[in-house]
């Protein structure tokens, strides 16, 4: 599916469907409203298609109107749009229809959302068997999206799953500032940053467990990544918690929210231990204790169990919590490899 030779994607469908899923870079421009497609739908039910269908055309008519007005009117004439609504049918062909008119040349998108959705899947059950994927291991806090991060800015390849997921992957990784995609959307992205990579060079990714917060990682990536190659970050207890601090910081502002996270882990650790660590005042105490006493057990739980390479890992000195101590490790480990190969 080459999505890239358009100009505009344009999605016609209503804006809660544009919202939970969507191609990546579409513009929303809905011919019916979420209200407005609701009665629609009523009026073919309760009433007859033809009075909905009379509703339904002046109200499409209305829309497409607006948003030639306010969003294409300064395009030029040598504009080239796709449409697409759920099936491709009547929405995406009304809007196509008003753009060829004007002159622009419009096409659709054949099978609609409910296609490009198919393709998505598909893509994304045979794509990973193509990657050589290098997988970066280390406990709770120890750097592994910093030198994710920092491999990616010294020339490497990298595919951060918890970026596109906007979580950090354990009990406290909510983002203050964004909220979580769709699953749908979450695999569109994934999709989209896939295709953006050479397979034929390695591809740095963060070892993750089947579901980042309420999001799960695609099972062909998942058995692929379990599969590849290891690194391991050594880094100490104390730039742990220093990075932690950083990362985290958010909950030094908002104690409560902190606390109502730990009450997740009761069924865990009893109520006596969460009690424990929510009377800790300092946060340096809390948030060792929270490594030594929850995140590392359950790491080695984890990864130990589903990571076959991980016992011959290479490892990674992380000697600081800046990024310059971050980006000297990534440096190092590439020469490393660029000499062995």
């Amino acid at each position: 599916m080459n999505l890239g030779r358009y100009d505009t994607i344009i999605d016609v469908r209503s804006p809660a469907e544009y919202a939970e899923d969507h191609i990546p870079g579409a513009i929303s421009a809905p011919v019916l409203g979420d209200a407005e497609r609701a009665q629609v739908g009523t009026m073919y039910k309760q009433v007859s298609a033809f009075e909905a269908k009379k509703i339904g055309a002046a109200l499409v008519a209305k829309n497409i109107s607006a948003h030639v007005d306010e969003l294409f009117k300064d395009k030029p004439r040598a504009w080239h749009p796709l449409v697409y609504c759920w099936r491709g049918g009547k929405r995406s062909g009304a809007m196509a229809h008003i753009l060829r008119e004007i002159g622009w040349n419009t096409e659709t998108l054949e099978g609609g959302y409910k296609a490009y959705r198919r393709w998505v899947v598909q893509q994304l059950e045979e794509i990973p068997e193509k990657l050589e994927l290098c997988v970066i291991h280390g406990p709770t806090g120890s750097g592994k999206s910093r030198l994710l991060g920092a491999l990616k800015r010294a020339g490497a390849q990298a595919l951060d799953l918890e970026d596109l997921a906007a979580h950090r992957g354990s009990v406290l990784g909510n983002l203050p500032d964004r909220p979580q995609p769709s699953q749908k959307m979450f695999e569109s992205l994934l999709l989209k940053e896939l295709g953006g990579l050479d397979v034929s060079r390695p591809i740095f990714v963060e070892g993750e467990s089947k579901k980042i917060g309420e999001l799960q990682v695609p099972e062909a990536l998942m058995a692929r990544m379990r599969a590849s190659p290891c690194i391991v970050l050594e880094t100490s207890i104390e730039v742990r918690v220093d990075l932690l601090l950083d990362e985290y910081k958010h909950f030094l502002e908002d104690r409560k929210t902190l606390e109502a996270q730990l009450d997740c882990l009761i069924a865990l650790h009893g109520r006596e231990r969460i009690a424990q660590w929510k009377s800790i005042a300092d946060w340096r105490e809390l948030v060792a204790r929270l490594l030594v006493e929850h995140y590392d057990p359950a790491y080695r739980r984890s990864s130990e169990r589903n990571f076959a390479h991980l016992a011959e890992a290479r490892k990674v000195p992380i000697a600081r919590a800046d990024d310059a101590a971050f980006a000297s490790a990534a440096t190092a480990f590439l020469d490393r490899t660029r000499k062995a190969a």
